[in-house]
């Protein structure tokens, strides 16, 4: 088979293998889970890093921005449904976690994820998904005002990046070992 150089097609194609299948599954489904048993890391009473955002990054690093894309989606609807507490779906938050996993594809796939990658991939999510897409969704969902939410929205994100970052890099490097270790190949070896 003929390697395309179209990152979105070469990460559609990667939907083929059963092991792509299985480890964004295995990821998503742990995604939820720590979303549910609240398992973070706290850094202050008010300041706190939700660990499920590397499984997200993992699968975009590992399958690309087509299946980061699809993992986004999933992982958000499927954590509604388990998480909501009889809550109000909306779309909006899909959607950035849809863009969320195309970043991470973007900036990760099918590299080694260096340092620099690892700060632009998550500099790019706070930015347009946790500032942007996320204050708006939280203004017209909670009815305050976007510039006053944006302000503190703003300084936790930039507070809480190289604490990220680190955490990011290290997770996805672990994951590729272990993947790779485990026999697995990535698209870029394929």
């Amino acid at each position: 088979m003929q390697k395309t150089k179209n990152l979105f097609v070469r990460s559609l194609h990667e939907l083929k293998n059963p092991r792509c299948l299985v480890v964004t599954a295995l990821f998503i489904a742990l995604n939820v889970t720590l979303d549910l048993l609240r398992i973070r890391i706290q850094l202050t009473p008010d300041l706190r890093i939700g660990i499920g955002f590397v499984l997200n990054a993992s699968i975009g690093m590992l399958f690309g921005p087509t299946v980061g894309i699809m993992a986004g989606f999933s992982t958000d609807v499927l954590g509604y449904l388990v998480n909501s507490g009889g809550g109000a779906y909306f779309p909006g938050y899909t959607l950035t976690a849809m863009l969320g996993g195309l970043i991470y594809g973007l900036w990760l796939y099918p590299r080694k994820p260096g340092r620099l990658r690892a700060l632009g991939a998550k500099t790019c999510v706070n930015l347009f998904c946790n500032i942007g897409l996320n204050t708006v969704w939280a203004s017209m969902t909670g009815g305050k005002a976007l510039m006053v939410l944006l302000p503190a929205r703003a300084l936790k994100n930039l507070i809480l990046l190289p604490f990220e970052v680190v955490l990011l890099y290290v997770v996805t490097n672990l994951v590729l070992k272990l993947y790779e270790r485990a026999g697995l190949s990535t698209a870029s070896e394929a």
